[in-house]
C-alpha cells in the first residue's frame, strides 16, 4: 500500500514537472519566432514603463514622498494632503511613548512606499483638524485618499494591542486600508505576528468617540 502511494505521488510530480517544462518551452518558443522588429517593440515598450515609473517616482519625492517628516501646522497638513493621491498623518504627542514606537514604523515604511506620503502633525497644534476628524486617542493614524479620510489606525488595536508589534504588521494595516501598494495577503496578518499568539481585532471603519484627545499609552502618558 505505502509503496503503492508513493509510486502515485511519483507520477504526479514527474506530470508536474513535465507540464511546467512544456511551458517553459511554449514560451522560448514564442520568444525564438518573434523577429527582430518585434523584439525591440518589445524592449522599447518595456524600456518607457521603467522610464515612466522612474519619472513617477521623481514627481513623488519632489513632494516630499520617501521620508517620514513633521509638518508644522495645520496649514500644511491641507497643502500636503492636496498634492498626494496617498497620505499617512500621525497625529502625536510628544509626551506619549506609545508615539515614538509608531515613528521608528513609519520612517522605514515611508522610504520603502514611495506612492505614499508619510508624515506627523502634533495634536495639540491641530485643534481644528483633530475636531474635524473626530482624533480623540492618540496615536492616531488619520489614512487619507485623494484628500479623504479613508480609515483610521487608532492606538495599536488593529495591530495586536501591543507595544512589540513589527512593521510588517503596520504595513499590512496600511495596506488594507489600500493607502499603500501592498503585496502581501490582505486576507491575514504576517505569519511571523501570528506565530507569537497576539490576537487581533477585526479591521474595520469606525467613529471615534470621546471629549478630548486620550493617550493609549499603556503607561497612562498623556
Amino acid at each position: 500500500m505505502a509503496n503503492s502511494s508513493i509510486e502515485i505521488i511519483s507520477n504526479i510530480l514527474e506530470q508536474a514537472a513535465k507540464i511546467a517544462e512544456e511551458q517553459v518551452d511554449a514560451k522560448l518558443s514564442q520568444l525564438n519566432e518573434m523577429d527582430e522588429d518585434e523584439l525591440e517593440k518589445l524592449k522599447e515598450k518595456r524600456l518607457e514603463a521603467l522610464k515612466k515609473a522612474q519619472k513617477q517616482k521623481q514627481e513623488w519625492l519632489a513632494k516630499g514622498h520617501g521620508e517620514y517628516r513633521e509638518i508644522a501646522s495645520e496649514k500644511d497638513f491641507f497643502g500636503e494632503v492636496k498634492e498626494s493621491k496617498n497620505v499617512v498623518c500621525h497625529f502625536y504627542k510628544s509626551s506619549t511613548f506609545r508615539c515614538k514606537i509608531l515613528d521608528k514604523h513609519l520612517a522605514i515604511l515611508a522610504k520603502k512606499h514611495v506612492e505614499t506620503k508619510f508624515f506627523k502633525l502634533n495634536a495639540e497644534k491641530a485643534p481644528f483638524l483633530t475636531e474635524r476628524l473626530r482624533i480623540k486617542v492618540i496615536p492616531t493614524l488619520a489614512l487619507l485618499i485623494d484628500g479623504k479620510s479613508k480609515d483610521y489606525v487608532v492606538g495599536f488595536t488593529d495591530l495586536g494591542n501591543t507595544d512589540e508589534f513589527s512593521t510588517e504588521m503596520l504595513e499590512w494595516r496600511l495596506g488594507c486600508a489600500d493607502v499603500i501598494n501592498y503585496s502581501g495577503n490582505l486576507m491575514e496578518p504576517p505569519t511571523a505576528a501570528q506565530k507569537s499568539g497576539t490576537k487581533f481585532s477585526k479591521v474595520e471603519k469606525r467613529s471615534i468617540r470621546g471629549r478630548a484627545c486620550e493617550s493609549d499609552s499603556d503607561s497612562g502618558e498623556d
